[in-house]
């Protein structure tokens, strides 16, 4: 698959399979892609911590809400919750930069991810003291930036334009997840090419 397919095929998923387990061989093959790409002054200041067990990831899921835009909907059925996490921590002594590392390694994750067959959604708002709590983290050592949840998409998502500056993805009535994406005419606002 191109990068392109693999980009396209990229969305964040919220329902999955939670049948379909995620292996030690898969989490490996996606952090060792994660530790491999740019690093801001080459810190390499992420850490992370994985999860394919139904108790943490019991424990993770009430940590996290899903899906600001959808506020009737509280999150995934329990057999549609992913059947892993990848927690990001960034090492408390090496904040710097952390925001530019963590955008990169988020992506290749999930492109990674999708490489696989799996789908993830990056999800941000986390209960952070909760959830350090329960992974025994020192917040003199390290903190959280995102969780990332994986698992084999249920699924379908449609990509539509943005109209009206209107963001906000929605369901419709056959459970479909629209996504409104900018065309490139919008994010260019300035070109200064040769002519080919």
């Amino acid at each position: 698959m191109s990068l392109t397919d693999l980009i396209k095929k990229n969305r964040s998923c919220r329902r999955f399979d939670n049948s379909r387990r995620i292996t030690t061989d898969e989490f490996s093959l996606i952090i060792n892609n994660a530790t491999k790409v740019a690093s801001a002054a080459n810190l390499q200041n992420l850490r992370y911590i994985i999860s394919n067990t139904k108790r943490m990831n019991d424990e993770i899921f009430r940590c996290l809400n899903w899906a600001g835009y959808l506020s009737d909907w509280p999150g995934p059925e329990p057999e549609e919750r992913p059947s892993g996490y990848i927690i990001m921590l960034v090492r408390s002594s090496i904040e710097k930069y952390a925001h530019f590392d963590a955008g990169i390694a988020a992506q290749t994750i999930t492109l990674s991810a999708t490489e696989l067959g799996l789908g993830g959604c990056l999800i941000a708002s986390i209960n952070k003291p909760l959830l350090g709590n329960i992974l025994d983290l020192s917040e003199d050592e390290y903190s959280i930036l995102l969780c990332i949840a994986l698992g084999k998409p249920i699924e379908h998502i449609k990509i539509e334009p943005v109209i009206d500056n209107q963001i906000q993805y929605w369901r419709d009535e056959a459970n479909t997840h629209h996504v409104p994406k900018r065309d490139i005419e919008e994010v260019i606002i300035g070109e200064h090419l040769d002519q080919d």
